[in-house]
């Protein structure tokens, strides 16, 4: 039975090179009716392997996978590991403008954390886009449109600005809910009901709440 949904709008501030974004995103569409998917750029921000040590990195891979585990999803390692995906990004970020960020998100995390494709990989890429009924060629232009990373890179200072301390994050109203394993809160919260506390601050607190 699919779950109620909720009806508030959410925000979806988003990395595609993150395992935790592939972890949430399915959720994400399921759960929330209305969201606006924001792909983000943010080098201080965890969740992704974009700017971390190596010491760093093996951390947050054990954590993916024990939440994968939790999850009952797959999820098998892109060889390389990305660190960043500018093409991808920008392709992202041009599904959203024509309406088809959730497809697209969920078509390309499933080929690299399901599948362990590099979507830095222009055939792969392109498959991506195919399955989100977006046009190769399009897609082809938008993956070299610099034009495109202002944005992505603003997002994701507004975001440290702000307070947010890791990446997925989940904006509901003015607060936000950093972190995958913060979906369902969040989804409760767009409800405007209360609910279990998955992760994030603890009981009582709502995570940080925007100033404007």
């Amino acid at each position: 039975m699919r779950q109620r949904q909720a009806r508030l709008p959410v925000t979806f501030f988003f990395d595609l090179a993150s395992p935790f974004t592939y972890l949430a995103a399915e959720r994400v569409e399921r759960l929330i009716s209305e969201v606006r998917w924001t792909p983000t750029v943010a080098d201080g921000l965890p969740g992704g392997l974009r700017g971390t040590d190596a010491l760093t990195a093996v951390r947050l891979k054990d954590e993916a996978e024990a939440r994968a585990e939790a999850l009952h999803l797959p999820l098998v390692w892109p060889d390389p590991m990305p660190s960043a995906l500018p093409a991808a990004m920008r392709v992202a970020a041009y599904a959203v403008a024509e309406g088809r960020g959730p497809a697209f998100v969920l078509a390309a995390t499933r080929l690299a954390f399901c599948g362990g494709f590099d979507l830095d990989d222009p055939d792969v890429l392109a498959e991506a886009a195919s399955a989100a009924s977006l046009s190769r060629s399009a897609c082809r232009r938008a993956a070299v449109a610099r034009s495109l990373d202002a944005p992505m890179a603003q997002a994701g200072r507004r975001l440290v600005t702000l307070g947010a301390d890791r990446l997925p994050v989940l904006r509901v109203r003015r607060t936000l809910f950093c972190g995958e394993t913060r979906v369902l809160e969040a989804a409760t919260a767009a409800r405007g009901t209360q609910g279990p506390r998955l992760g994030g601050p603890p009981s009582g607190t709502s995570g940080p709440t925007l100033a404007g």
